[in-house]
């Protein structure tokens, strides 16, 4: 193997991949070919996605793509009637995958449940014809705010049926960050649950609903799954209990035909500041662009099963539920933490249930580091063929960790990047692409992508710059809920014609790219600019750190200094001379400008339930500052730690 590769794919990983099929049938002869084809003629591109896929519309688009009224507000599939439920169930359904598993479920207490896609269609009809029932129309809003259990899948196929709109919600939101979502959406009802079950204890979710429901006054009902079967409060002139209200309901329900811009989706961004932003997405190119993803990046075929550990309140969630059953494969819900009871749960899932496609992030990777090899050896994971990351920049520690420990070294890692607003991905590596540790190798298909810098001119060899897209893609975020100007200013108002996504990145000399975190986590030390993600993985390659956020404060000299916090690996004690030691590896490795003014040590990071640690909200902690909107933040009680000692420090 070439040094500068930690990864080749055999050759019958490539020879048996759906992107290596397409580029057989296009007669295209490499990657590089592949790329710059579909990113220089993208109407070509997307209608042989469509075609490769066997994707249904009911009556045939006229015009692959409209611009007619501008990039940013540009339409696909063009006349094209389509619904995305047909294509994740009724079609599954009246073929020879009708007793196939569609989804598999286990709850942290064990508990297991497994769905055909004849089962889980009947169960998406009946909660469909109950919406109806209720009064919910197209075009109507309905909030969901449940954990990963199967009637989450059944709830967005059910709204996708009608022609509703899915508001997917976190399920770790409290009632401020639930009824902001509701009223900005303008909901008519929301699905819940009584609760789930995390780190061995009830988590109740109804009182938090009914908290929530309580600020929303045009919200008429409330839809209760029992998961838990506790005793909750209840409301007889507005609550229903679920399985109650659909027992009755006929199981059969035609997926309406809609225009391919109809809305499918209201999902929520959490911003700095000011109230979360509402990504629209829609039916006939949220489903064409992720389909493709889930095709040709993480390259699912039949008889596999996909695991992203997310909830369906992440872009992942309604990813990994469309994309999965648009194929035909099969979907893995779990409800709970990765290392309960024990620190080997997720290796024990991947065995039980034959796992072959695992999305993870980096930040869990690194947290399940700590319980070191052992947990892994104790399982069977040789089912896994795909591992996936996304969320954050990689630190090449726990890359190779990643590879060699769950991949087996036999298993690529499709890092891939994106966005709520994005839809899907800016970002890929593919099966059939050689690695270089914490790559994503190059623009996700048909996706025209640069790296440049403050006058918008490309930059290369390694120069950090910022992520723009030239050129539409069917997934794109269709507006801002309500608010048209927020999205044009967001992402539209630097360059003409050109979407700025707020990441940096950067591209090597030999073509690979790399992404350096948020354009507004960037630190800039002495005139010199490092993205926090270079500094985290200078800390995390010393044997005595398992985690590190790494932030920039104030600086009368320098203009910023880096603060960094950091998780101890098992063993290593916090000390003067620890300190000292980590400063000086940062220095050595980055430079002298960069080795951190001050290393905090903590028991625990700010993270969001998907385990992505929040940076802004560690930087207003140690200065004292309002971290903006912290309604994804799983531990709260981390930030108390910062300040405390922040304030020491000070």
């Amino acid at each position: 193997m070439p040094e500068k590769y930690a990864f080749i794919p055999s050759p019958e990983l490539v020879a048996q991949s759906n992107v290596q099929k397409f580029m057989n049938h296009h007669r295209i002869k490499d990657y590089h070919e592949l790329v710059k084809r579909s990113t220089a003629d993208i109407t070509w591109f997307w209608e042989a996605v469509v075609k490769q896929l066997e994707l249904e519309f009911f009556e045939p688009y006229e015009k692959v793509l409209d611009e007619s009224e501008g990039i940013a507000w540009a339409k696909w599939f063009v006349g094209g009637r389509i619904n995305i439920a047909h294509n994740c169930l009724d079609r599954h359904d009246r073929s020879e995958r009708r007793d196939r598993p569609a989804l598999i479920w286990e709850g942290e207490d064990g508990a297991v449940r497994r769905l055909s896609y004849h089962e889980l269609t009947e169960g998406t009809n009946r909660l469909a014809n109950a919406l109806k029932s209720l009064g919910v129309a197209q075009g109507d809003r309905v909030g969901v705010f449940l954990p990963m259990i199967p009637e989450t899948a059944m709830a967005l196929l059910a709204c996708a049926k009608i022609g509703a709109i899915f508001i997917p919600i976190f399920s770790g939101f409290g009632p401020q960050a639930v009824a902001a979502r509701l009223n900005d959406g303008q909901a008519k009802l929301l699905l819940t649950a009584d609760g789930f079950w995390r780190k061995g204890r009830p988590v109740p979710m109804k009182q938090t609903a009914d908290q929530a429901v309580a600020q929303c006054p045009g919200l008429e009902h409330l839809i209760v799954f029992r998961r838990l079967g506790s005793d909750i409060p209840w409301s007889e002139s507005r609550d229903l209990d679920w399985d109650q209200l659909v027992a009755s309901e006929s199981a059969e329900c035609p997926s309406e035909h809609l225009d391919s811009e109809t809305p499918f989706m209201i999902i929520y961004t959490s911003g700095t500041t000011g109230k979360p932003k509402g990504a629209v997405h829609v039916h006939g190119g949220f489903l064409v662009k992720i389909a493709q993803e889930v095709a040709h990046q993480t390259d699912l075929q039949d008889g596999d099963v996909l695991f992203w550990f997310t909830d369906m309140g992440w872009i992942m969630g309604p990813w990994e539920v469309v994309g999965g059953l648009a194929l035909g494969g099969t979907l893995f819900f779990y409800e709970g933490a990765p290392d309960y009871p024990q620190s080997d749960r997720l290796w024990a899932l991947i065995e039980r249930h034959k796992i072959t496609t695992l999305g993870l992030s980096p930040t869990l990777v690194r947290a399940l580091m700590r319980h070191g090899e052992a947990p892994l050896k104790k399982h069977d994971l040789s089912s896994l063929r795909i591992l996936g990351s996304t969320g954050e920049p990689w630190d090449p520690t726990s890359w190779r960790w990643c590879l060699k420990n769950i991949g087996g070294g036999r298993c690529p890692i499709i890092n891939l990047s994106g966005g709520t607003e994005v839809g899907a991905c800016f970002l890929s590596a593919l099966p059939i692409t050689p690695l270089k540790p914490c790559s994503l190798v190059g623009p996700a298909l048909g996706m025209d992508i640069d790296v440049v810098d403050d006058q918008g001119r490309p930059v290369r060899d390694g120069q950090v710059g910022e992520l723009i897209c030239k050129k539409p893609w069917p997934a794109m975020t269709r507006g801002l809920w309500q608010d048209k100007s927020r999205y044009l200013e967001a992402y539209w108002s630097r360059w003409p014609d050109v979407w700025v996504h707020g990441d940096w990145a950067s591209i090597d000399e030999d073509g690979y790219w790399y992404l350096h975190g948020r354009s507004d986590d960037t630190l800039k030390i002495a005139g010199k600019r490092v993205g926090p993600a270079e500094i985290e993985a200078a800390l995390v390659a010393h044997p005595a750190v398992s985690e590190a956020a790494a932030v920039g404060v104030p600086h009368e000299l320098k203009g910023e200094a880096v603060w960094c916090f950091v998780i101890l690996a098992p063993g290593a004690e916090p000390s003067k001379n620890l300190a000292t030691e980590l400063r000086r590896t940062v220095a050595e490795q980055l430079g002298k400008p960069f080795a951190p003014a001050r290393i905090g040590f903590v028991s625990q990071l700010p993270k969001t339930r998907n385990a992505k640690i929040l940076r802004r909200a560690v930087r207003a902690a140690a200065l004292g500052q309002d971290a903006g909107d912290l309604s994804g933040l799983e531990n709260p009680e981390a930030l108390e730690e910062i300040k405390r000692i922040s304030r020491l420090d000070r």
